[in-house]
């Protein structure tokens, strides 16, 4: 038995969107500790002997916190060999992957990462949605939404002049405070979307311009996971074509 961790990105959340090799790590696994957004069904690809540690957050309250995870992460390799740590998306955006990597090399156990397919070009893609397309958005910018303090990050005042494609991820709790600060841009009808459980059966998404954005996902009832598409390729979406235009036809 060989201590060894390796890092896992799930997929946006549908389970057909792990890699083969993520699903060859699962294979051989002896522990795996998975977060909140894992599709269940990936679990599967694990041994029945391994032992399956739930270790996400959920509606702000985390199960276990990052200090308790990293000696999780120590004790169980240690005890038992093959640690995979299961994130959703890809461990390296906004998964406090790195961290944990650290941690365990501090003591000398293995480590390989195996990356994932990140909601942040998945999802809007599953959408129809790219985050670049020649001619209308030339890159993009990843978000998160809120930092560790609670805070919105202050590089979304940046990305408010921006005119690449803007995606953010954990920002749903900031919805007003963003779309505020792209109106006090003068950039109140840039397309929009936000989306939840993305790639999910249960998908839900609103598409429309920022100075509509938080009345829309109150009324359409949406919340959290969800990530926030903010750029003009979102009017590339048939469905806001079609909507502005109807709404034109009708002021003429």
């Amino acid at each position: 038995m060989e201590p060894k961790l390796t890092l896992v990105g799930a997929g946006p959340g549908n389970g057909e969107l792990i890699t083969l090799k993520g699903i060859k790590s699962l294979k051989t696994a002896d522990v795996v500790l998975y977060d909140e957004l894992v599709s269940m069904e990936i679990l599967d690809f694990a041994p029945e002997t391994a032992l399956k540690i739930y270790v996400g957050k959920k509606a702000g309250a985390a199960s276990f916190s990052q200090d308790e995870i990293n000696g999780l992460i120590v004790r169980l390799a240690r005890k038992r060999g093959h640690v995979v740590r299961l994130k959703g998306g890809d461990s390296f955006v906004f998964g406090r992957g790195h961290e944990e990597m650290e941690y365990a090399r501090d003591f000398d156990i293995a480590c390989e990462v195996v990356p994932g397919v990140s909601s942040c070009i998945a999802v809007p893609a599953s959408l129809e949605i790219p985050v670049t397309r020649r001619g209308v958005s030339e890159s993009f910018w990843v978000i998160t939404g809120t930092t560790r303090n609670g805070e919105l990050s202050d590089d979304m005042r940046l990305a408010a002049q921006s005119k690449a494609t803007i995606v953010v991820l954990m920002g749903m709790n900031k919805l007003n405070e963003i779309c505020d600060l792209y109106k006090y841009f003068g950039r109140g009808h840039l397309p929009m979307a936000v989306i939840q459980n993305g790639t999910r059966p249960d998908e839900k998404s609103v598409i429309g311009q920022v100075w509509e954005m938080p009345r829309l996902v109150k009324e359409n009832n949406l919340g959290t996971p969800a990530i926030i598409v903010l750029g003009e390729v979102v009017g590339l979406h048939p469905s806001y074509a079609m909507d502005y235009l109807q709404s034109a036809n009708l002021a003429s």
